[in-house]
């Protein structure tokens, strides 16, 4: 008997993470910046890593980058996952800044088009009413 599909796991939205998701719900990818250095923080985090600064903001960015690596993953160990084996993990770098990364995930039909370097764009997929996701597909 088949083993029945498991939701997805969500973000879990904070104080500090509303901001983002806020914005991803408008179609809007928004980065956590510091004031004082200008340093792009991503995930959010109370305190700049560039200068330990506590004056941060979330501003907009292009929602461009290149795919920095990937894997395909064949492992059914991650909940909700185990039906979409084989599957992309895509670690992508924003144009803003090096090694200013994000998270994304496609299926295995995109993998002929998926190289590291490519460019590729944020798009923003619906999940339920307080999350939508950004990710991201070759430009």
């Amino acid at each position: 008997m088949p083993k029945e599909q498991q939701p997805k796991p969500l973000p879990a939205v904070d104080d500090l993470t509303r901001p983002f998701w806020e914005a991803a719900a408008r179609h809007q990818l928004v980065i956590q910046r510091c004031q004082e250095c200008e340093y792009f923080n991503h995930p959010p985090r109370p305190v700049c890593d560039a200068c330990q600064s506590q004056r941060l903001t979330f501003v907009p960015v292009s929602g461009r980058g290149r795919v920095y690596t990937f894997t395909v993953m064949h492992q059914p160990n991650i909940a909700g996952f185990e039906q979409d084996i084989p599957y992309l993990n895509l670690l992508i770098e924003l144009e803003e800044q090096p090694r200013l990364f994000m998270v994304s995930y496609l299926p295995i039909s995109a993998k002929a088009n998926i190289q590291i370097g490519c460019a590729v764009e944020v798009y923003f997929e619906p999940v339920d009413a307080e999350i939508t996701l950004p990710q991201f597909r070759p430009v």
